[in-house]
């Protein structure tokens, strides 16, 4: 009778020393789990810390030629120009600061896209995008955000074009909610 209770403890201690093992793979794997996740995170969380690049930065920075750049300007309306046949749009933007604290000081987003396309000493950048449609929110003191590369030639070649305009998302304030 001893005999088959040294084996129930045998196993049974054989079978605690598995678990630890399993338990322990378990715990190294999630933790290199955790620690690859929270690296990518930190790396996605420091390249793109900032969305764009203003037009100076991409001027005042020539190792961006032939880089991919998201770069944001305000759009000039006189040099807006769309060739239907080829489905290619070209014009300039103007410097317009990324920082939110100078938005602030120039009275917003608006006003700033108004002074930058009215400022003759502000840097500008033609752009062209090829193989897309004219978009409606292409017009003067647009923001346009594009991606694309910044060619040898100093003109930007967009694969992708965004356009915020901030006239048209602006409302007044319903007097009911000015009222004292």
């Amino acid at each position: 009778m001893v005999q088959p209770l040294s084996w129930e403890k045998a196993q049974a201690a054989e079978h605690l020393r598995r678990g630890a093992s399993v338990r322990a793979k378990f715990a190294t794997i999630g933790a290199v789990i955790i620690g690859v996740m929270a690296f990518m995170l930190l790396g996605a969380t420091m390249t793109s810390g900032r969305f764009f690049i203003s037009v100076n930065d991409v001027i005042s920075r020539p190792e961006l030629v032939g880089k991919s750049v998201r770069m944001t300007g305000a759009v000039i309306g006189s040099t807006i120009h769309f060739d239907a046949e080829t489905q290619t749009i070209s014009f300039t933007v103007a410097h317009v600061t990324d920082k939110f604290s100078e938005l602030e000081q120039l009275g917003g987003l608006a006003r700033a896209l108004h002074l930058a396309v009215n400022d003759p000493n502000a840097n500008r950048v033609q752009i062209v995008v090829r193989n897309q449609a004219m978009p409606d929110l292409l017009q003067d003191e647009a923001q346009a955000i594009m991606s694309g590369k910044l060619g040898s030639d100093g003109i930007f070649y967009a694969d992708e074009l965004q356009l915020k305009c901030p006239s048209k998302y602006e409302s007044a304030v319903p007097d009911q909610a000015i009222q004292e």
